[in-house]
């Protein structure tokens, strides 16, 4: 999808929402061209054990050769970035395809790493026939249609939580329903236009009920816009008076060079930590674009001042542990990103190493920040 210019620097100010996370992202390169992981340099999850998990978002095509290699050293979490998503694993009414999640966990398990399950309800990929009704025809909102789609959501998430049991500590259940741009501030997804709000409900409750130890979450993109972050504060305010199982808050934090201020994320995690809500970062990511610029290869000063910003995000999530539990990664290395083809189709380079899986100064400003270069 293309954007406009002015829409793209609103989106880059607001935080990417993000939209086919995982679609047309290009594969990695052939392992036999990659060099080996530098097997000399400091573990990330290590390095931040005292602090909270850090994972990745991960595709099972990471899970072998260097990919794996560089996942089993530097992470001890994983979500699947694509593989639990409802048109994977449930394409078809009623019939299940577990086999890229399963691998995921098996993996998981057998390197001592944590899973977060991502994501049980969210208003894109989803498959063909979920929002038709008992005709075939796609549904419009009347009572037959809304009873319709929760006996649908309920039977999908008790199949889907049931299936990963203990395996997965933690789910993203509801993925993205608010939207600033609407009077009422909801997403008007076909999930909200022919079930209200009942949606989100329903999928927290038989999510608890299937799994009462999991850690449930809403996730959201932007929530240090302050509009959007009040909106979000007073759904999970009314979830909890109404004894909703939320356990806590998601935030995606595709974030770029300059936006936001550590200060913004510092005040949103206390406002949703004093509601008594837990604290994740889900998808982390620092795109080095801040409009509508485009390079061909990665400019070296860029990703030195990429370094520095995330030394000052660690900075700022390490001083909010215990209000942060988690922090996740959208992605390995640069060789697979969704920034590549979103919001525009142009290189970039948002993660800790390169596309040869390489440290860059991200990593050193995460790990290390007296290792960084001076800036220009």
């Amino acid at each position: 999808m293309r954007w406009g210019r002015i829409l793209l620097v609103s989106l880059v100010c607001l935080g990417f929402p993000h939209i086919d996370d995982g679609i047309g992202v290009p594969r990695p390169a052939q392992t036999a061209t990659l060099p080996g992981i530098q097997s000399n340099i400091p573990s990330v999850y290590a390095t931040l054990a005292a602090d909270f998990p850090v994972g990745a978002a991960v595709w099972r095509g990471a899970l072998r050769g260097p990919h794996g290699e560089l996942l089993k050293k530097h992470f001890n979490s994983i979500t699947a970035e694509n593989d639990m998503k409802w048109e994977h694993v449930e394409p078809v009414e009623g019939e299940f395809t577990f086999g890229a999640a399963d691998e995921l966990v098996s993996f998981a398990k057998a390197n001592h790493m944590l899973v977060r399950g991502h994501t049980l309800v969210w208003h894109e990929q989803n498959p063909s026939w979920l929002f038709k009704d008992a005709q075939g025809r796609e549904m419009t909102p009347t009572p037959e249609n809304k009873a319709l789609l929760l006996q649908r959501l309920e039977r999908h998430v008790r199949a889907v939580v049931s299936h990963f049991g203990t395996d997965v500590y933690a789910w993203d259940v509801v993925n993205e329903p608010i939207d600033p741009g609407q009077p009422d501030g909801f997403r008007h997804s076909a999930w909200y236009r022919i079930t209200g709000t009942d949606y989100i409900v329903t999928a927290f409750r038989v999510a608890h009920e299937a799994a009462p130890a999991a850690k449930l979450y809403i996730n959201e993109y932007g929530t240090t816009n302050p509009r959007k972050r009040a909106l979000l504060l007073k759904l999970v305010r009314k979830l909890k008076s109404r004894g909703v199982p939320i356990y806590g808050v998601g935030h995606q934090m595709h974030v770029n060079l300059d936006y936001p201020r550590a200060s913004a994320i510092t005040k949103t995690v206390h406002m949703f930590a004093a509601l008594g809500m837990d604290n994740q970062i889900t998808e982390l990511d620092v795109s080095v674009y801040r409009n509508d610029q485009q390079y061909s290869s990665a400019p070296a000063a860029l990703l030195v001042r990429q370094g520095y910003r995330y030394r000052d995000l660690f900075k700022c999530f390490r001083k909010l542990r215990g209000s942060i539990s988690a922090v996740t990664f959208w992605g390995l290395a640069d060789d697979r990103t969704w920034l590549t083809h979103y919001p525009v189709d142009r290189p970039n380079w948002p993660l800790l190493f390169d596309a040869e899986l390489q440290a860059k100064p991200a990593y050193w400003g995460v790990v290390n920040p007296r290792r960084l270069p001076r800036p220009n």
